[in-house]
């Protein structure tokens, strides 16, 4: 039976596997966290003083 043979398709399968791990978690990542994930700095309101 040709489908126990693993000469053919396990070299490609491990080659796919290999790839798609390489290459996609970086594009996955950045639809993932699109902005950074710091908190924009807060800026310190002083009050006015009234003039009455």
């Amino acid at each position: 039976m040709p489908q126990l043979d693993p000469t053919p398709w396990l070299m490609i399968s491990t080659i796919s596997w290999a790839t798609l791990l390489t290459f996609m978690p970086p594009k996955v990542m950045t639809h993932v966290f699109p902005n950074d994930p710091l908190p924009p700095l807060a800026k310190e309101l002083k009050p006015k003083s009234w003039t009455w």
